[in-house]
């Protein structure tokens, strides 16, 4: 451990620049615009790979933005592990509640103010400069694969294909990933479970063209308005979704679960006074832990119609529309949760308008195993690293490819976060603190030494 910190201490400076740099690049896959910066992200992260002592580094083409991978086999008989990351991130938008630009990281009080700085840049790359580590100090145990994505925050449309195709170089015992968060530095947790999704888009549309509001109004149904009451219908009293069959398939905790579950470090004071909330809010009858980790929701991410532009404009809209996502837990299907949705939603709206439902992403809820080899060396990372034993947790984020590992690899996944849940993901002034980043580039080294010793 001592050989780790020292050799921190020593290139901590040229850590957090590589760092920098990369979070300079816009990696926006969700914008045609920023199609180069996501391109030399990706011949960045390469390069990044070749220099640490990465074989067979490649920038794999793809439909879409392409995968980068690079591995290290040393021996052949010692377990291999596959490092999944990615270079793209989230739109910056909106840009003016941002304090510094999105794209020119900033220090304040240890953290690292960028777009991409904990979700997923700061953390993937962790993982490069923990295998820089590795192999200067000649402590490498096992053997690695990194597979470095550009379109995660879009739904990762080409991954699957990818990973199918290349099942063989893929093969490994076991995918870690860091895109995921703990509860604090002081309370270090390891999820065991990840949430699935069912993105979906809705368009309620009325007149066949933007009326004048006294003209019309009161006498042609408003879309805005019928959009509102339409999303308000999917939640009761108790905040349960009343979509029909929604929670089918749903297995409720066991009251030893609960227990566990809730049992982890959580202040209900401190957690409304980050947010600057009054009261939470959730289904009725669940603790925020529960409803965050354990329980399906369903938000509204996006809704607009009509005039929102400088002044006033008296017009009743045409149409309205609506970004909606819902995170699914175990034995819930995101192609299932989509057609009764979509039946649903179509089936409430009233004839004096159109109604449009659009399925984009989803993905499946995962639940991983904390009796494996793995987990036992991350638990043994962990308490060699920050001096006391990890706490499991339910994550309440997906990340769809867990799922898509099992399926095709036939491997399991051991997600190893270091951010926070307050570090602002996907929202204006999002963070990571810069002892997040020197944890991580610790502790990773001592789940490759566990996790070679305990596959023995």
């Amino acid at each position: 451990m001592q050989e780790i910190k020292n050799y921190v201490e020593t290139h901590k400076q040229r850590f957090l620049d590589e760092l920098f740099e990369l979070l300079r690049f816009p990696s926006v896959s969700a914008d045609p615009k920023y199609k180069a910066d996501v391109l030399k992200t990706a011949d960045y992260v390469a390069q990044k790979l070749k220099d640490a002592g990465a074989d067979k580094v490649e920038i794999c083409e793809t439909a879409g933005y392409p995968i980068v991978y690079g591995e290290k086999i040393i021996d052949a008989s010692l377990p291999t592990v596959l490092i999944y990351g990615h270079y793209d991130v989230q739109p910056a938008d909106p840009l003016e509640l941002w304090h510094t630009p999105p794209f020119e990281p900033t220090v304040r009080d240890g953290k690292i103010y960028a777009r991409g700085a904990c979700d997923d840049k700061g953390q993937f790359y962790m993982h490069v400069k923990a295998f820089d580590l590795m192999m200067e100090t000649n402590t490498l145990a096992c053997n690695v694969k990194f597979m470095i994505e550009g379109e995660e925050e879009v739904g990762s449309a080409n991954l699957g294909i990818f990973v199918k195709a290349n099942a063989e170089r893929l093969k490994a015992d076991v995918v870690l990933i860091s895109d995921t968060s703990m509860i604090s530095m002081e309370n270090p947790s390891i999820e065991t479970g990840l949430r699935g999704l069912a993105y979906m888009e809705v368009e309620v549309v009325g007149p066949n063209r933007d009326l004048h509001s006294g003209v019309y109004g009161g006498a042609v149904a408003n879309p805005a308005t019928i959009l509102c009451k339409m999303i308000a219908s999917l939640h009761d009293e108790n905040n349960h979704i009343t979509i029909p069959a929604f929670y089918d398939k749903v297995v409720e905790l066991t009251d030893e679960e609960k227990t566990a579950l809730n049992s982890a470090p959580y202040d209900e004071n401190e957690y409304k006074t980050d947010l600057d909330i009054e009261e939470v809010w959730g289904e009725k009858g669940y603790s925020t832990l529960e409803r965050t980790g354990t329980r399906p929701t369903l938000e509204v991410n996006g809704i607009w119609s009509g005039y929102i532009g400088e002044g006033a404009k008296t017009v009743l809209p045409s149409k309205a529309n609506a970004k909606i996502s819902m995170r699914l837990v175990p034995n819930q299907s995101s192609e299932e949760i989509a057609e009764i949705f979509t039946k649903h939603f179509e089936s409430i709206a009233p004839k004096n308008v159109k109604v449009k439902v659009t399925p984009h992403h989803g993905g499946e809820p995962v639940v991983t195993p904390t009796d494996s080899v793995a987990y036992k060396a991350a638990e043994k990372a962990i308490e060699d690293s920050f001096g006391k034993k990890a706490i499991p947790t339910r994550g309440g984020g997906s990340i769809p490819i867990v799922a898509l590992f099992e399926d095709v690899l036939g491997i399991k996944s051991v997600l190893f976060g270091f951010g926070l849940d307050s570090d602002a993901l996907h929202s204006p002034n999002e963070k990571y603190d810069i002892y997040n980043y020197y944890k991580g580039i610790e502790t990773l080294p001592l789940f490759h030494k566990y996790y070679a010793e305990l596959s023995k």
